[in-house]
């Protein structure tokens, strides 16, 4: 009787469930998922998109580039986020985002217990959810991520068995293509999976491209199950191989400490496959290496590889360690209601304590508190990265960070202007008839703005510093 406690919580079903309520948890606790100015925009597009019935398909938020096009290819994870946020404030929000993580954490779990078991398992599944960890925000993605989860598992489990995918997975596309531009990565994953299967399988090649193109062809029909059609496909392609341009242009890189989960990872696995000469196909070497790839040029792609890394390897490492799983017999009506309990408490106890926002580097409320309401709506000239709060806010900014809608030219000339540049900072206040500016303390923009004549700073504190033309009301 002594043993049978640890080998009950190392069943699949226990770490499952573990995993799923601490990732649970994690969301709806930890505050860093909403430091994000994103989330601000996502929600007041979901927003617009209640109040219009109708899918944005051009900018109304900024100023300066108010009515050019600007498609929401997020558009049903923007929805889904302003209903939360309607429905129940910020508790709305991070309890709809912590849903997807525990749902991506539990069947994570199921499906690489199909080839791995006990400590093992834990640890991969430790090292997975770390990968993730610096892509928890509230942002579009998460949504998407247990769409991800399903949709590589089960083109895993096919080859495994050597079949063609189920057709189930083709409503997955379609609702994963509505939600979030990382589809494109699962239409990526069946192309390499099919010719994976072509290639192994010499004697039946020509029926086996027949099925998997098939296969491969209603899956990008259903991708195209979107308000956008043929755009909603070619917009996020474009977008996903761009730099994630920022003011000062170049790319968002990854950092040393957000990738070093995903670096032990990776080096852990390969030498237990070296040690073990254990070989993994050259095709699913080179997706791990695409990802990887990604991963290092933007943090928010690590979740790719974070998911789909352990499943591609979860058989090869089997093989390695002689790894066995243990199954776990039929599912338990008890179990599944004592799951639902927990979280169902968790969610509850999130409700019973309001999640408030103060300032925060995303966040001015007090500084945009001292801006007077009939001056909030005249043309302002804002940090990048206040944007998003602005336009939760119902104030039309100069820009936010849809990088993709302003464009690398007019990034570039907003980055040498608040480098600053006092000439060109001067003349944009001229062009636009700014009234009013808003930028972090530390930008150095506000010493130039300082030194402005016919300017005077309103306010600042340790977030924010707002500066009010001198003839402003």
């Amino acid at each position: 009787m002594a043993l049978a406690a640890p080998k009950t919580l190392l069943s699949a079903r226990g770490i499952a469930f573990a995993a799923a309520a601490v990732a649970f948890a994690i969301a709806l606790f930890a505050p860093a998922i909403l430091d994000d100015a994103d989330t601000y925009w996502h929600i007041a597009a979901g927003r617009w998109m209640l109040e219009n019935q109708a899918v944005l398909r051009i900018d109304p938020f900024s100023y300066t580039f108010g009515g050019h096009p600007w498609q929401t290819h997020e558009w049903l994870a923007e929805i889904a986020m302003a209903l939360a946020y309607i429905g129940a404030g910020w508790d709305g929000v991070v309890i709809l985002f912590g849903t997807p993580l525990a749902l991506t954490a539990g069947l994570l779990v199921r499906h690489l217990a199909h080839r791995l078991g006990g400590i093992l398992l834990v640890a991969v599944l430790l090292l997975s959810l770390a990968c993730v960890a610096g892509s928890l925000v509230a942002r579009p993605h998460l949504l998407a991520l247990p769409l991800l989860e399903i949709w590589t598992a089960n083109l895993v489990f096919a080859r495994e068995e050597r079949r063609v995918p189920s057709w189930h997975l083709l409503p997955i596309m379609a609702l994963w293509a509505n939600l979030h531009a990382s589809f494109l990565i699962g239409l990526g994953l069946v192309a390499a999976f099919a010719l994976e299967a072509v290639l192994e399988d010499s004697r039946t090649r020509v029926a086996t491209l027949r099925r998997w193109g098939l296969f491969g062809g209603l899956a990008l029909l259903a991708a195209l199950v979107t308000p956008h059609g043929l755009d909603g496909l070619i917009f996020p392609l474009r977008f996903m191989v761009m730099p994630r341009l920022q003011p000062t242009g170049g790319w968002q890189a990854t950092s040393l400490w957000t990738f070093l989960p995903l670096v032990i990872a990776a080096v852990a696995a390969f030498a237990i496959l070296l040690w073990r000469k254990v070989t993994v196909t050259p095709l699913r070497i080179a997706i791990l290496f695409g990802l990887f790839t990604l991963a290092l040029i933007d943090v928010r792609h690590q979740m790719l590889i974070a998911i789909v890394g352990p499943l591609i390897l979860a058989q090869p490492l089997e093989r390695a360690l002689h790894n066995a799983p243990r199954p776990d017999g039929p599912p338990r009506i008890a179990a599944g209601l004592a799951f639902a309990f927990v979280f169902a408490l968790l969610a509850a106890l999130r409700l019973v304590l309001p999640l408030e926002r103060g300032d925060g580097a995303t966040t001015p409320a007090t500084a945009f508190a001292h801006v007077p309401a009939a001056l909030a709506k005249s043309a302002v000239l804002n940090e990048y990265r206040f944007g998003g709060y602005l336009i939760f806010n119902d104030v039309r900014p100069f820009i936010d960070s849809r990088a993709g809608l302003y464009g690398a030219r007019f990034l570039g000339r907003y980055a040498e202007m608040v480098s600053p540049d006092k000439v060109a900072l001067a003349a944009a206040l001229a062009k636009y008839h700014v009234r009013w500016t808003i930028f972090v303390a530390d930008s150095p923009a506000v010493g130039a703005m300082d030194t402005m004549a016919g300017w005077h700073r309103q306010y600042a504190d340790r977030w924010a510093v707002v500066h009010v033309r001198d003839d402003a009301p």
